[in-house]
Formats: structure tokens, sequence, C-alpha cells
């Protein structure tokens, strides 16, 4: 059986169609998805929790395209958002409110009125600030808001500092030696109601033990939790499961259910998972067209159409994504290239130091690009932002057309020649 995404002869195929014909139709840069690669992933975490309760949430900052939420509607998931607009777009693809979890340090009186307006599932609380203004706005909606406290467990989950989120040094979360006290407050609260106990310790975790180690922290808690009176519905360990990008060997999905399920043995209460990047990392890629080949004294240099703004991982982070181009060609040098966008940035670089056959005009398929890819990109340099396409077989669905300059602009206003000033 061929994988959704792979070279068949010379050529680069997503499911059914080749990425050369994608970029003749749709233009470079551009996100393509195999929606195919997008349900193995999430049935893979479904069809291991048949045995237990449970409620898979969709990181949407991972990815929060509307076709790639429908997709995930359809599957029947729930969601993770972490702000409004978040919010929306789960509710306009279809999502099920009473299936989607609100997390983030930072949520607004707003924020808080629209999602106990939409009755979701629950609050992922972060502080007990937080606690105090969520059951201010409860109380003046005459409602009652579900929620967790997330705990901030000091442990190492061994990935890159800026997404790292469980250590003691983060903003995230409760330190736990303080968390008993916030539940018993939250749980004499009016407008409260105390449903789970939430963690989430970082993004492209490839070790479980710090997991494990967190789950191990939260039982605890919990059975202290009982042991006062206070008995929780559900236990939400967020997501974080990482992906290969290059030589990293994460757990399968498979894998890393069956190791929370032990931990968990025969508790029985209902877990909540929040995967992104597993579900959407590996599903996408982004096309880019070679410009110029330079060629310096100390550098090679292959100066592409996409940019940092398209694909801001490598300079954030100094992610290593695969870059190959799209036709492999023959008889032609391979050489030692950089991979680098117009950006006027040093920093605006896809990949350092590929060994690559190419020419200029050639398309180059940046790998693993579905997650944090299209969901961080911006409009700096004014660039107008990449097409977005979803393959299902045979079929191609624009996800999100290209921006047009008219679009870049939209919202902005010349200063009136004729306004008067204010007066004094």
């Amino acid at each position: 059986m061929t994988h959704p995404i792979e070279h068949r002869g010379n050529e680069l195929y997503i499911e059914s169609i080749s990425a050369a014909e994608i970029a003749k139709e749709f233009g470079t840069p551009t996100y393509v998805y195999s929606r195919a690669l997008i349900e193995e992933a999430f049935n893979s975490y479904k069809n291991m929790l048949t045995s237990h309760r449970s409620l898979i949430c969709y990181a949407v900052k991972a990815n929060p395209n509307l076709a790639v939420l429908d997709i995930l509607v359809q599957l029947g998931a729930g969601f993770d958002i972490v702000s409004e607009g978040e919010l929306k777009r789960v509710l306009t693809a279809g999502g099920d409110p009473g299936k989607i979890v609100f997390s983030g340090v930072g949520k607004t009186p707003s924020e808080m009125n629209t999602a106990l307006k939409s009755k979701i599932y629950c609050f992922n609380v972060e502080s007990e600030s937080e606690l105090n203004t969520l059951n201010e706005v409860s109380k003046k909606m005459g409602e009652i808001a579900p929620i967790s406290i997330r705990i901030n467990p000091n442990v190492n989950p061994t990935t890159h500092p800026y997404i790292a989120t469980g250590m003691r040094k983060n903003k995230f979360g409760v330190p736990k030696d303080e968390v008993i006290k916030l539940y018993e407050k939250a749980s004499k609260l009016k407008n409260i109601s105390v449903q789970g106990i939430d963690c989430h310790i970082g993004s492209q975790l490839v070790d479980i033990n710090p997991l494990i180690e967190s789950i191990q922290q939260l039982l605890e808690i919990v059975d202290e939790l009982k042991r006062r009176g206070i008995n929780l519905e559900h236990i939400n360990l967020g997501g974080g499961l990482g992906i290969t990008y290059r030589d990293e060997a994460p757990p399968s999905i498979s894998d890393y259910i069956r190791s929370i399920l032990s931990e968990l043995g025969d508790n029985n209460l209902k877990l909540i998972v929040e995967p992104g990047r597993s579900i959407i990392g590996n599903a996408g890629i982004l096309i880019t067209e070679v410009q110029y080949l330079k060629t310096t004294s100390h550098r090679n240099f292959a100066i592409v159409d996409a940019a940092m703004n398209d694909m801001l991982r490598p300079a954030l982070y100094d992610a290593w994504l695969e870059i190959l181009p799209i036709s492999k060609r023959h008889g032609i040098e391979h050489k030692t290239w950089d991979i680098v966008g117009p950006v006027c940035e040093s920093g605006d670089f896809l990949g350092h130091q590929r060994n690559l056959a190419i020419k200029e005009r050639d398309i180059l398929a940046v790998l693993s690009a579905g997650a944090y890819g299209s969901s961080m990109s911006s409009n700096y340099n004014s660039r107008c932002r990449a097409a977005e396409v979803i393959v299902d077989s045979e079929t191609i669905h624009l996800a999100r057309k290209r921006e047009s300059f008219n679009d870049l602009i939209l919202g902005e206003n010349l200063l009136a020649k004729t306004e008067k000033p204010r007066a004094k």
C-alpha cells in the first residue's frame, strides 16, 4: 500500500494527486494537506480509547483551517481552544460546543461570556485570579461554569524551551503545592462546578516518562481531593505527542495511549487528551518555488518564494524540516544549499546545509508542515499569506484562497485630509 505523501517514480504525490499538478493549479507557496493522513491519525487515538470513557480534543492552534476542522468534526472530535476566535472557528465548522475545552492563561471576561453562552464542556483554569473572574462572569450571567484546574507539576518535558509548559519557571498552570487549596476554594463558589483536573507539560514530546511522572502526580492529587470530599469527573492530560521530523523516535499513538491507560489502571475518570501536532503535522507539506540560485565563496543559497512569514518554526525554534524537490532530477550535480526566503532578515530560512540537486524554477516540498505552519503565518514584509488545499484521494479542495493585496489592507485607512482635530 502506498503512503499518502511519497515519491512515486520521480514525482511527489499527495494521495492520488502529484505535487506538480497542485503547484501548476494553485501556485506557490501553498500548503497541501492529506485528508487520509488526518483521518488515520485521529482514528489511531479513537481506536485505542474505545474501552475507556474519553474525549479527544484536537488542539485547534496546531492548524485552525475550517476545512481541517470540518474533517475532524465529521470524525466526532472534540476541540481544545485557547481564544474566542478559535471557539468561533470550531462552531462555524459545526463542532459540538459540549466537546470543547477552553485552555490558556489569559482568558478575558468577554471570552468567558461567549464560551458560557456556547455551553462549552469545560474551562481549564490556570490561576486563582482567573477562577475569581470566571466566577464573577458566571454570576452576572446566571450561569455555572464547569472547570478543571491546570496543574504545573514542575516536570521537564525535554523539549524546546519555548514549547515546554510544565516547569515551575513557565507561566502555565497552578503549582502543585497550591492546588488543593484552590480546589477547596473553587468547590465553595456558587457559580463554579468543579469537574476535573488538567495538565499539559509541553509540545513535541518524544519521551513518555515525563508524562508518566505527571500522571502519577495528578492521581495523587485526585486521591487527596477525594479524601476531602471533592470528587472529579475527568482527567485531562493535554497533548504534545511528538512526530518525526528528522531522526526523532516518539512513541506511536497506540503506545502513547497504552502507557496512559496503564497508569490510570481501573480508575474510572473520563480521559481527555488534546492532540494537535500528532494529528496534522505529518499530514501537510509546504510547496515553494526556487527563484534564484546564488553561490558565494562561503555558502550556496537557494532563494525560494516561501519565507519565515509562511513557515516561522525554523526561525523561531531552529526547527529542522525535511526539504525535497517534488521532481527528482537526474544529471544535475548535488550541492549543499541553504534554503532561504526573500524576507529582509538573516533569520529567514527554511533549512540550512541541505544536499540537493536543484535548478531555478524547481518546486521544493517542505515536509511535516501541517502543524504550526499556516497557523503561525503572518503578513511580515507585506507578504500575502499562502493558499491552502486539501487532497482527498483524487479530489483537490481549496481550503483557503491565496490572500490578495486587497485582503492585506482590509480594515486599514488613509488619513482623511478633511478630518478635523479633536477639540481640546
